[in-house]
């Protein structure tokens, strides 16, 4: 998130309507659950979803082709609203992928969807009890949603000596369920217990049914709390296999380009004592864990004063609950008395900008690139042995084999790994609106993204962004990550007049690296679930697998913003820079002017100047001299909020109305029809009175659907009314980008010579 959402309503917009009746944010397409949240590779499984803003859905997608998905329909031949029919190619990777809906207002937001090698199951019917505990075979995944205020109870057939792993996937599958995991015997008395979301490991002592035990930490509950729960046999001394997992933003900076996916040695114990350090060369890859509680590690080299070592260590970057920290020692000895000299303490990966204090209040963005692993420089200041020590700062009591790190230490290898995130708003209070934004734009819209870079081993060069592969009528602008700077933006706009359409699209960050030219993948980042109250919920981040765009007509946005002309505005060094600008409005505004400032390096110091309501033009004036904006090519764009009155999908109104008066007109058709047969089977004689009794039944029957009907469009037609009902809401609204062009001042003309005369005096 940008500087620009902590100030968003500090823009000097003049609102006419209280904070505290606008909403935030235009109306997103956002897909919130699937059930079941996965399947094995090679099967067909039909797919629940819910949403929200997701009317008129056309597909559901997937970010691999290997996952497809059709309609389920009904008897009637028509689809069945909201159920499909998934496909999972028998190639398909196993893994988390992303699953979307085709709506409306565009493609949704992401909810994830895993493929595993393994049988899958769904849950069915309640399961709170030790008597109706699930029969879960060995082997299998079950697909549930938690019972709120209960437990739910599994049961399966244990044999003494084999080795079972029990594993709760919530958190890295989009849930809000916090899982508490319980292995108990057949009645039910607890066994082993785990609340941190990790693994149960548990070996039988005897043949018999056992049980797992499921709850949330709260007892929260509900279809928003689902989870997968696998049971799987571990052969040996294997590791637990642990269901695979969301990406984290923190992930972004890792791995290194080209780095081996496994390393080429691995950690031996013992090592944490000084007489066991184990000797090494560098440069230096080795995996290993933080195993047992309290574990040091620690490696010994030589090095010779002046040379330069980078290290890095990624643990909770791979997803680890861990803080790695690293001392570096220079290692003197006389006879068996050491003399230690510290070279280095390495701590955590710095975020470029301040983010918030505990993740969830909005002193500062929950995005993080930063993390708790560990990259830094070692400068060697004399010859002679070093030892490096490694541990987790929490692990004192933890005991978990899981938790393990790879190990780096090289020579400088300049790099940069970049994120986006769409920005968001502050409201006055100061907490913050944290929704999920899909790249859903509405005809004549724009956004604009917060690129980040997480540079590497020295690098400070300039980045230049670029987006390609967007849909017919979208266009999106670099702002660069300016060189010595980490934050950069991109703006991404749709035509007033562009068409329904979407397209899978690609970010990319480029410079130039030792005379090299280098380009790199941006991750988009977005929130897993719509966060409209900070206070009460922590908002959760993480990075998506691909980068869909999509540009919808059935309604525009409210406000477009773009230059007088399509050019570069030219201007030379330490001028006046005038830029006319154009605006057209729908619907209504409250206030009487929206306040613009500028984003673009070299230009974020622009003053601030007035867009009044209404108004189709308005002039940027620009001054270059106080900028100090040095000569080059600029992309900038100039941003504001608003307050609009918005209807949520009038059309629906009209459909809905629509669908009634021919619900009133079958129920009225029914009815006299009902009431003529009635009348005939009263005056029926008597060898027909049983025929037409039925008949009557029959009439009666249909009219009471007729009815149910009707009754049932009246209540579309109010929830259509209501949800079209004109509210006041507040969004961050951005012109189009815009190419500047600075030149040089023309360098001054040389004095005339001296004359021969002149020159004599």
């Amino acid at each position: 998130m940008s500087r620009f959402p902590f100030f968003a309503f500090l823009l000097g917009f003049s609102l006419a309507v209280p904070a505290a009746a606008q909403l935030v944010v235009l109306p997103s397409p956002r897909l919130l659950t699937t059930l079941p949240m996965g399947g094995k590779a090679g099967s067909s499984v039909e797919v629940t979803i819910t949403g929200e803003n997701i009317e008129e859905v056309t597909a559901l997608q997937f970010s691999t082709p290997k996952i497809a998905a059709k309609p389920v329909t009904g008897p009637d031949g028509k689809p069945v609203e909201n159920k499909f029919l998934v496909t999972i190619a028998p190639d398909a990777p196993v893994g988390v992928h992303e699953a979307r809906v085709l709506s409306r207002l565009g493609i949704s937001s992401a909810r994830a969807f895993s493929v595993s090698s393994v049988d899958e199951i769904t849950r069915t019917v309640a399961n709170n009890s030790v008597e109706t505990a699930m029969k879960l075979p060995l082997n299998t995944i079950c697909n549930a949603t938690m019972t709120k205020r209960a437990v739910d109870f599994y049961a399966f057939e244990g044999k003494k000596g084999q080795r079972v792993a029990v594993d709760c996937a919530a958190t890295g599958i989009d849930s809000r369920l916090t899982p508490v995991v319980i292995m108990a015997n057949d009645k039910g008395a607890d066994l082993l217990v785990n609340r941190t979301g990790g693994i149960i490991d548990f070996t039988p002592p005897a043949d018999g049914t056992y049980l797992i035990k499921v709850n949330d930490l709260t007892y929260q509950g509900g279809e928003r709390h689902f989870y997968r729960l696998a049971l799987r046999e571990v052969k040996g001394n294997d590791p637990a296999p642990q269901q695979p997992s969301t990406t984290r933003v923190s992930a972004v900076s890792w791995p290194p380009q080209a780095l081996a996916a496994n390393a080429p040695a691995n950690e031996v114990e013992p090592n944490d004592k000084a007489k066991e350090a184990k000797k090494v060369t560098l440069p230096l890859d080795v995996a290993g864990s933080f195993f047992p509680a309290a574990d040091v590690d620690s490696y010994e080299f030589e090095a010779k004063k002046g040379e330069v070592w980078w290290v890095e260590v990624a643990s909770e970057r791979i997803g680890r609950p861990t803080d790695p920290f690293v001392l570096v020692q220079h290692v003197a000895k006389n006879g068996e008395v050491e003399t230690l000299t510290d070279v280095a303490e390495l701590y955590d990966i710095v975020s470029p900008v301040k983010v918030s204090t505990n993740g969830y209040s909005y002193d500062g963005p929950p995005y993080d690139v930063g993390s708790p692993d560990v990259l830094g420089k070692v400068e060697i200041k004399q010859d002679g042995l070093h030892r490096l020590s490694l541990r987790d700062l929490f692990g004192g009591t933890r005991n978990d084999p899981q938790n393990a790190y790879r190990l780096l230490v090289r020579k400088a290898q300049p790099d940069f790994a970049i994120a986006a995130w769409a920005v968001h708003m502050t409201l006055r209070n100061g907490d913050r609106a944290a929704f999920s934004k899909p790249i859903s734009l509405r005809a004549g819209g724009a956004m604009v993204f917060e690129v980040l870079a997480v540079r590497r081993d020295g690098f400070d060069g300039e980045i230049e962004l670029t987006m390609d592969g967007l849909p017919s009528g979208v266009s999106a602008g670099g702002l660069k990550i300016p060189a010595g700077k980490s934050v950069g933006h991109l703006v991404i706009s749709a035509d007033a007049t562009a068409k329904r359409g979407h397209s899978l699209a690609t970010i990319t960050g480029r410079a130039k690296i030792d005379g090299k030219d280098v380009t790199r993948p941006c991750r988009v980042a977005s929130m897993a679930w719509p966060v409209k109250d900070a206070k009460g919920e922590i908002p959760s981040p993480r990075l998506f697998a691909d980068v869909p765009v999509s540009v919808s007509d059935a309604e525009p946005s409210p406000i477009t913003i773009t230059s007088a002309e399509n050019k570069v505005w030219e201007a030379v060094e330490g001028s006046t820079l005038k830029i006319p600008l154009r605006a057209e409005w729908r619907g209504e505004f409250s206030g009487t002017s929206m306040k613009l400032k500028a984003y673009g390096n070299g230009f974020e110091g622009v003053k601030e100047f007035d867009l009044p309501v209404k108004a189709t033009a308005t002039e940027a004036v620009i001054d270059l001299a106080a900028l100090k904006t040095a000569p080059g090519d600029y992309t900038i764009a100039f941003y504001g909020s608003a307050v609009a009155k918005y209807s949520y999908n009038p059309q629906a109104v009209k459909a809905a109305e629509e669908v009634k008066k021919k619900a009133e007109t079958e129920a009225a058709k029914m009815a006299a029809e009902a009431k003529k047969i009635a009348g005939d089977a009263a005056n029926a004689p008597a060898e027909k009175k049983t025929e037409m009794a039925t008949a009557a039944k029959a009439a009666s029957d249909k009219q009471k659907e007729a009815e149910a009907m009707m009754a049932k469009a009246t209540a579309q037609v109010k929830a259509a009314s209501d949800a079209a009902a004109p509210k006041d809401i507040v969004d961050i609204y951005v012109s189009a980008p815009i190419r500047v062009s600075v030149k040089p001042k023309a360098a001054p003309a040389p004095a005339p010579a001296a004359s021969a005369t002149t020159a004599q005096k």
